[in-house]
């Protein structure tokens, strides 16, 4: 069953609460007032019955029962068709979850529609009924009721917003590679925080600009107004602290891009000074390889001890060898020492 609560209420009192759907508009006719229907995730027939009762628009009825709406405020006639975007804040999991309302307003009828756990209507109800000047003021004091409840349940999310932000901050200087990820993740529950809250400036203002013409018409159409326009005040400043947010997690990105890229850079330079203490302790071994090598060849070729070989009967033979071998060590010590390999 998804009739959360259905009750009139008649000069802020609860004056009769219909069993059925059905029976709330012949309950509404013989009591005046006006009808306060609260709905969950309700099936198609139910829906259908409320709008068989209240004359709802047939596009606003296939939005409620679609759901996945943009924050929105639309008229058909006298009835406004509210979608608001309530938000909550998942410690466990540090994310935020968004949910979806749809609230009829007629000029005797509020018909609440919730497809999440967020917001608590019922505690919303229980608040006006507790002040029957809230109720006075008929279904747009229900309506102000309502999105007041959904902004301020905006406060703790900003609030875990701006606790996930600081950690990054930490992040960003601890070498952690994961933080690019969170900060994907947190830029995109930051822009839907966005598309949730600033239709709600418009929204605000469209209703007090409806008020304004009803001062006369209705007493409580002044103090409604004034109503509305605190609650506007507070999204503007959450609007505000959510393009504070956003631009906090771009100039993070930005950040972690550079670190990143200095990180390579660094590593390229050891990288290459490495490979140059490579290069010229090679050209140590090899200029040392070389010095010794020399000597060694005319060592060898010297003491092959063939009788025929030239020279081998030369008494100054040996000594000729020597100078030698010393001269080619020599020669090329000074040739690789002017080229710096040594």
């Amino acid at each position: 069953m998804t009739l959360i609560d259905d009750a009139i209420y008649v000069e802020g009192r609860r004056v009769a609460s219909p069993a059925s759907l059905a029976g709330t508009l012949k309950a509404l006719e013989e009591c005046g007032g006006f009808a306060w229907i609260g709905l969950y995730r309700p099936e198609v027939d139910e829906l259908a019955l409320a709008a068989a009762e209240f004359d709802l628009h047939e596009l606003a009825v296939e939005d409620a029962l679609n759901g996945h709406q943009r924050a929105k405020l639309d008229r058909y006639g006298d009835t406004r068709f509210v979608v608001l975007r309530p938000a909550r804040y998942l410690d466990a999991d540090e994310s935020v979850e968004f949910g979806e309302v749809h609230v009829f307003v007629g000029p005797n009828f509020v018909i609440a529609i919730r497809h999440a756990e967020s917001p608590n209507l019922a505690k919303v109800r229980a608040r006006l009924e507790s002040a029957p000047e809230l109720l006075e003021r008929g279904p747009l004091g229900v309506l102000y009721a309502i999105v007041d409840q959904v902004v301020d349940e905006y406060g703790p999310v900003i609030a875990g917003l701006e606790n996930d932000i600081d950690e990054i901050e930490f992040q960003l200087f601890s070498g952690d590679r994961a933080v690019a990820r969170r900060i994907y993740d947190l830029s995109g529950e930051v822009m839907d925080l966005q598309r949730a809250i600033r239709p709600l400036v418009k929204m605000l203002a469209t209703l007090r600009e409806d008020l304004e013409g009803d001062y006369v018409a209705d007493p409580h159409a002044l103090e409604l107004r004034r109503s509305f326009r605190d609650v506007l005040d507070h999204v503007i400043s959450i609007t505000e602290k959510a393009d504070e947010f956003r631009q906090t997690l771009s100039n993070a990105l930005m950040t972690h891009t550079t670190l990143v890229a200095q990180q390579q850079n660094d590593e390229m330079r050891t990288l290459t000074e490495a490979s140059v203490a490579q290069s010229e302790q090679a050209k140590k071994i090899s200029g040392w390889a070389a010095i010794i090598f020399a000597p060694s060849l005319v060592a060898a070729i010297y003491g092959m001890n063939f009788k025929a070989m030239p020279g081998t009967a030369w008494g100054g033979g040996f000594l000729f060898a020597l100078l030698l071998m010393i001269a080619s060590a020599v020669v090329l010590y000074l040739v690789f020492r002017s080229r710096r390999w040594l």
